[in-house]
């Protein structure tokens, strides 16, 4: 099988820093470049969302996430169980 040469034009740092990261997973830029070129093709299209408004909306819930789980901490209520909060429901159901 003949082999094409790709040749892209990147910031210095965004090379050194994808390769970091790539060689933490034991493969080299083409390596990574040939499996999303790959993917692509299995998906026919880009292997990953590319929409601002989905990625901004998980960071957003994220952020949400851990604003809860904080304010849990603070009145007391982040290690309640399931029966203590099936309690704590009944309890208010019933008005007491």
């Amino acid at each position: 099988m003949a082999s094409a040469l790709i040749q892209v034009r990147v910031d210095d740092s965004l090379k050194n820093n994808a390769t970091k990261v790539f060689s933490n997973l034991g493969i080299d830029i083409s390596t990574a470049v040939r499996m999303f070129l790959t993917r692509a093709i299995q998906v026919e299209g880009i292997p990953f969302p590319t929409s601002n408004e989905n990625y901004y909306d998980s960071i957003s819930a994220l952020d949400n996430i851990k604003a809860i789980r904080n304010e849990s901490i603070k009145n007391g209520t982040a290690n309640l169980t399931l029966d203590d909060i099936n309690a704590e429901i009944d309890a208010y159901r019933s008005g007491k």
